[in-house]
């Protein structure tokens, strides 16, 4: 059967280190990147998917953001956390916190969730082997799974390295590597490499 992923993307997934960008707002103002900046650098890699994550503008601006990129991108666009962003996404990836704010319960917030996106992309974030089996009973697209690496970006404390191959066998969803992923690192059972600020520090 053709997973809902596949049909946004337009091909079938097969074992292999996809690139999944994260575009994250603050990290290009803080390298006084503009967004055609980040859609050069960008361009050099090929790119099947694209997140973008802004905690710091308002919804109008981050509204006329995801439309620039969609105007100058050809892969789906997932907006991070924000779902009243949605018309303007073709999906939407929420962290556990995130996801318990839509319902205490994730079975019905998948089902509140999914009530919204009807056929747009879902996914959550994971770190551990129980996250991912409640996610395996969950109607997600795919999950982020880490962190593969310690990051400059964020404080984790909880580091998979070598293990996240091993967990990434356990998931039923297609899985996303994320924290501290260079576009070159190749990662068994994991579909796509999720760069955030390691594909700006390359250029």
């Amino acid at each position: 059967m053709l997973l809902n992923l596949e049909k946004s993307l337009g091909f079938t997934l097969k074992d292999f280190n996809y690139l999944y960008v994260l575009c994250d707002y603050e990290s290009l103002l803080k390298r006084d990147l503009t967004l055609h900046d980040f859609l050069k650098i960008i361009k050099k890699y090929d790119i099947k998917l694209l997140q973008y994550r802004d905690k710091v503008s308002s919804l109008e601006t981050q509204k006329e953001n995801l439309l620039l990129l969609k105007q100058n991108l050809n892969i789906p666009i997932i907006i991070n956390d924000k779902l009243e962003l949605i018309d303007y996404a073709d999906g939407l990836h929420l962290g556990q916190e995130d996801f318990l704010k839509i319902n205490k319960d994730k079975k019905i917030a998948t089902k509140l969730l999914r009530a919204k996106l009807k056929d747009k992309l879902l996914g959550l974030s994971t770190h551990n082997e129980f996250e991912i089996l409640e996610a395996n009973s969950l109607e997600l697209d795919m999950i982020g799974l880490g962190a593969y690496k310690s990051t400059n970006t964020k404080d984790i404390s909880n580091i998979l390295g070598d293990k996240l191959s091993y967990l990434a066998k356990i998931s039923k969803h297609p899985v996303c590597a994320i924290g501290g992923v260079k576009p070159q690192d190749i990662i068994e059972n994991v579909k796509f490499n999720c760069v955030g600020s390691a594909i700006l520090d390359e250029n």
